[in-house]
């Protein structure tokens, strides 16, 4: 796979950072959506698996996140982060014309990309939500009844099992470290109602990997709003929880087993 190359586009609140991993003849488009104060650079081995599997990959720091512009990890409305990731997508099919596109969102990225696909999804051959914020995520209400916001930074040893990424995690200058800021939360506690009202996303197939040792964003609120974002029994959901993985199951020390799961579910839904 060729390096990363890096695109600017003009974003909703200002300079957005696009990371793209090229392919020569891609046979699909595989969108990246990170989660809460982390960057696109942190995927770097999930691009380099779908590349192998034949994608394009592209990946945007959100707002207030990695290489874009705004203050750090305040984000005033999703709304706005989906039509950037929206644009990204518009840049994508610019250079590859007709190619299936598939949504990969993690975490916070994985509410992202359930509005996205509300919004969008007939643009959509298949999405993929890993850890999702999405359902009955309690964090935001228990904050936003605090006077102030208790400076707890995420606890790198949430995120896997393997010592070496929560490390890695620690170490990075891109990666917010601070507490979570108002504005924020109340535009999750807001976006989670968004969804939730929002419909179902019809036949549109989706797969949900989760940890269930996922202490950041438990699997049963995830539960609730994937079920209801796949319009349960009529929906075309497919569910991969694997025991004992946290909260980052892409950087977990199975993940060889969940990117065979993700190529598999991809070679089902996928154009021959």
């Amino acid at each position: 796979m060729a390096d990363t190359r890096e695109h600017t586009l003009p974003g909703t609140k200002g300079a957005l950072l696009v990371h793209e991993w090229p392919h020569t003849r891609p046979r699909y488009l595989a969108l990246l959506v990170h989660g809460y104060g982390e960057h696109a650079g942190r995927y770097q081995e999930v691009a380099g698996v779908l590349g192998a599997h034949g994608a394009a990959v592209y990946a945007p720091d959100h707002v207030g996140h990695g290489g874009s512009a705004g203050e750090r990890v305040v984000v005033e409305d999703f709304e706005d982060v989906v039509s950037d990731v929206h644009a990204v997508a518009d840049l994508a099919r610019a250079a590859h014309p007709g190619l299936p596109l598939v949504l990969v969102g993690h975490s916070m990225g994985g509410l992202i990309s359930a509005r996205y696909a509300q919004r969008h999804g007939a643009e959509l051959t298949a999405l993929v939500l890993s850890g999702p914020v999405i359902g009955a995520w309690e964090l935001p209400g228990r904050l936003l009844a605090l006077e102030e916001i208790p400076d707890t930074p995420i606890s790198p040893a949430a995120l896997s099992r393997d010592p070496a990424v929560g490390a890695a995690y620690a170490a990075d200058p891109l990666v917010w470290h601070g507490p979570m800021k108002r504005p924020t939360l109340e535009a999750f506690a807001r976006t989670l109602r968004t969804v939730a009202e929002g419909g179902d996303v019809g036949g549109l197939p989706v797969l949900w990997l989760h940890g269930d040792d996922d202490r950041l964003v438990p699997l049963p609120g995830s539960r609730v709003g994937v079920e209801r974002l796949t319009g349960g029994a009529g929906g075309d959901l497919t569910e991969r929880i694997y025991p004992g993985a946290r909260h980052e199951v892409f950087l977990e020390t199975n993940r060889a087993q969940v990117f065979a799961d993700v190529t598999a579910f991809l070679d089902r839904v996928l154009p021959r």
